[in-house]
Parts: structure tokens; C-alpha cells; sequence
């Protein structure tokens, strides 16, 4: 008996071990918890919506750096944390965070994605698969309609494009590089963009996404047999449009964003007063602005485009401070307790190492906001970013950023953009003080 009894209770103890090593939640002691590329997956309505998660560890410090992939675009998390199975990837800036549990042997993570938003927390499911390189998996139908696929061979090229949803429609243009049935692209708007965007077009669907930490976004189209696309628009947990696209030949020109938003004032001046992050107002009227060029920004910090545009405003700050630029940015958050926004937007400005004035003006609603800022017509973009000269008066108010992943639109912008400052630096300053205005005699600037 102890000579069968004995391998038998060996062998049952073998596989207890190894049942436990082998659980769920267990990781692979071997190698490093996270490190590789993940084919990451958001639940949204609209189905999913996928990303491509880049874990990596410092050799120095061991500390785990992780970022999302969207075509050319990384964008890095703030911080990674792992206890054990538990894991969050911090996205601090735009208060976001996913929480998620190791399993499978380290090789999935399950959990979700967390963001702040009017209102409460918008969240999504989040699950992920370590070294799946697909963006999105194969089709699994085809076109509804015979033929359709045919009718649009390819997406590349330029489309004209309408959004709907319950406001209304809104125009487009959806630009899109189409190799094999890999798809990089994006939609200008007259205010923005739409970031980078990553997908494919296969059997007449086209499928684009991106995460970016404030923006999960999710686009579905179907070819139909005219040569339109037609489908739908997903936002984060809340948000759906539909969209139809046509080819065009040449670019169809979006509204103005010159042009979109002007002046009450009837002396073409722009008032504002507003705490700083220390609590002390700062207004148009301050010694500070005297005969100087004053760019006054409308931002969020929760804003992606915001965060594309404050690299450049705080490059302009450097070099041309001491020619007589002057900056300041309004901030319109979230929450409107000023303790938690003026985290975030201490989180902003520590992040692009801006050296000009923030304040807390107000809340993210574009009504609100506009409410609060009486001589402009309307607050229609974050942002909008307002060009006023040595004389105190507005010269140029414009609305939107078309950031990076637009390629030469955001390169043509950013040296339209110079062009409008340097000219106004290049004016002489006023020669007397008109009272109460922003202005100041020639040589007294700071």
C-alpha cells in the first residue's frame, strides 16, 4: 500500500501546485508584468472600439512607461501601477485612469476605463490581449448591398462629409491613406479635428478608433453602391451620430474659422477678469498688458486639441516675450469647484511648462462659458484663441486647432498663426495712454 500510495499523493500534490501557479490571475514570475504591445479593446455602443497598448520598463529604474498607439500617434500615460495582479494606467491630466486585473497567466487584462466628465464619470469595459497586433478582427459580413464593395475600391482620398445627430448636421472632411486594408486618417470640422485615427476598409466596411485618454472615439461606415460611405459615430459611453461621405475631387473649403465668432464691443476691445491659480484676479486692464500683444486663450485642459495647441503658445511665450508678446489663458473645466480644476489645470501647465497665466474662468458648457465673456458673440470651440495688438483692440479671433494629425493642414495653421503674431509685434506701440484700454506710450511696455 505505501508504495502506491506514495506516488499517488505525489502526484495529486504536483498538480495542486501546479493548478495554483497556473490560476487566472497568476503572472509569469519569468518576465516583466505588462512589458510588450497589447491589442487593447473599449466596450462602447457601438461595439469595439480597439487601440494598441505599448508596455515597456526603464532599464535604470525598472518603472514601467506605457502609451497608446494611434497610427503616428503615442500618447503617453502619466504612470503605471501594478500590485500584484492589479494594475491602473494613470492618464492624470485628463482624469482618466484603467483599472484592470492580470490574468490568463499575465497574457489578459480585464477591468475598465474611467474618465471625468460633466456631470459624473463616463466608463467604458476595457479588456486586453498581450501580443495581438490587429487593430480590428476580419469582417464577419459584407456590405448590405451587392456590389457596394465594388463601387468603393479603396477609401483613400479626400471626402466630403456630413455628421448628424439631434442638433443638427455638420460638415466635414474625412482624409484617409488606405495601404492594403490598413486606413490612417482623420476628419477636419470647422472647429478641430478628430485626431489620429487607425482602422481598416475590407468587404465595403471601413473601421477607424482612438483613445487618447479624453477621446474614445469609434467610426463604422459601409460602402454603398452609388460610391458613398454611410454609418455611424460613436463617443465615448454617451455620444452617437450618423455620417455620410462622398469623394471629392478637391478639397470642398470648411467654414471660416477666422470668421466664426466677432465682437460685441463696439470699440473692438475684449475684457476679462479672472483668478489665477493662486487666487489673484488678473485682468485686461493690469499695468502687465500695456502696449504689449496680447493672445488671450479659451482652453480646457481636458481639451486634446487644447493640448495640441499649448506646445506652440508656449513656445511663442519663450521666444518672442521679450519682443513684447504677452499670454494669457482662460481655463473652462469640468467641475467648477476651483480646488479640483485648478488641479487640472496645474496638471496642464506643469505638463507643457507654461510660463504665462492661467485662470479660472469658468465651466466647460459653451453657453456658460460665452455668458462670462460678454464681448464675444458666442464661445463656439475650445479653443478659440484671441489676437489683440498694442493698442489694446482686437484684431483676429480665431476658433479651433487643427493639431497633428490633420499632417499639412496643422503645419499650413501653425505658420498662418506666426504670420498673424509677428505681424502684430511688429507694430509700434501706441504713443499715449488711453485710459482704462490696455494701451501705454511707446518705450514704457515691461
Amino acid at each position: 500500500m505505501r508504495r502506491t500510495l506514495f506516488p499517488a499523493v505525489f502526484f495529486a500534490l504536483l498538480v495542486l501546485v501546479f493548478a495554483a501557479c497556473s490560476g487566472a490571475d497568476s503572472a509569469d514570475p519569468t518576465d516583466p508584468p505588462l512589458v510588450g504591445e497589447w491589442r487593447a479593446v473599449l466596450t462602447s455602443p457601438g461595439g469595439e472600439l480597439p487601440f494598441t497598448l505599448q508596455v515597456t520598463q526603464d532599464p535604470q529604474s525598472d518603472a514601467l512607461r506605457a502609451v497608446v498607439l494611434n497610427g503616428k500617434e503615442r500618447v503617453p500615460f502619466s504612470g503605471a501601477t501594478v500590485e500584484g495582479a492589479n494594475v491602473v494606467l494613470h492618464l492624470d491630466w485628463y482624469d482618466s485612469e484603467i483599472t484592470a486585473r492580470l490574468q490568463n497567466r499575465g497574457k489578459t487584462l480585464e477591468g475598465e476605463w474611467r474618465k471625468t466628465v460633466p456631470g459624473g464619470d463616463s466608463r467604458l469595459p476595457f479588456r486586453a490581449e498581450l501580443e495581438d497586433r490587429r487593430r480590428f478582427l476580419p469582417v464577419t459580413d459584407a456590405g448590405e448591398a451587392p456590389g457596394a464593395a465594388a463601387a468603393v475600391e479603396t477609401v483613400h482620398g479626400t471626402w466630403q462629409v456630413a455628421f448628424t445627430d439631434e442638433d443638427g448636421s455638420e460638415p466635414a472632411q474625412g482624409e484617409f491613406q488606405q495601404e492594403g486594408e490598413r486606413v490612417l486618417g482623420t476628419f477636419l470640422t470647422p472647429t478641430g479635428d478628430y485626431r489620429f485615427l487607425e482602422g481598416s476598409y475590407e468587404d465595403g466596411v471601413l473601421r477607424l478608433s482612438t483613445f487618447d485618454g479624453a477621446h474614445a472615439f469609434l467610426f463604422e461606415a459601409r460602402a454603398q453602391e452609388d460610391g458613398s460611405l454611410a454609418g455611424d459615430f460613436w463617443s465615448r459611453d454617451s455620444y452617437h451620430a450618423t455620417w455620410t461621405g462622398r469623394r471629392q475631387a478637391a478639397e470642398t473649403a470648411l467654414p471660416d474659422a477666422w470668421s466664426q465668432v466677432g465682437l460685441t464691443n463696439q470699440e473692438g476691445r475684449f475684457a476679462f477678469s479672472f483668478p489665477d491659480l493662486e487666487g489673484q484676479i488678473v485682468a485686461s486692464t493690469d499695468p502687465l498688458f500695456r502696449g504689449r500683444v496680447l493672445l488671450v486663450n479659451i482652453f480646457g485642459s481636458w481639451c486634446p486639441n487644447c493640448n495640441d495647441e499649448a506646445p506652440l503658445l508656449a513656445d511663442w511665450y519663450r521666444q518672442y516675450r521679450d519682443k513684447g508678446l504677452e499670454i494669457v489663458g482662460l481655463a473652462y473645466e469640468f467641475s467648477g469647484d476651483p480646488e479640483r480644476d485648478g488641479v487640472m489645470v496645474r496638471r496642464f501647465q506643469e505638463r507643457y511648462d507654461i510660463e504665462y497665466p492661467l485662470l479660472l474662468a469658468g465651466t466647460s458648457d459653451k453657453t456658460e462659458a460665452a455668458a462670462t465673456l460678454p464681448d464675444l458673440t458666442a464661445v463656439l470651440s475650445f479653443p478659440t484663441t484671441i489676437f489683440i495688438g498694442r493698442d489694446g483692440k482686437v484684431r483676429r479671433i480665431h476658433s479651433g486647432f487643427s493639431g497633428p494629425g490633420t499632417g499639412r493642414h496643422y503645419g499650413e495653421l501653425v505658420a498662418e498663426l506666426t504670420t498673424t503674431l509677428r505681424e502684430l509685434l511688429a507694430e509700434p506701440a501706441p504713443d499715449a495712454v488711453i485710459e482704462g484700454t490696455g494701451a501705454s506710450p511707446a518705450g514704457t511696455a515691461p
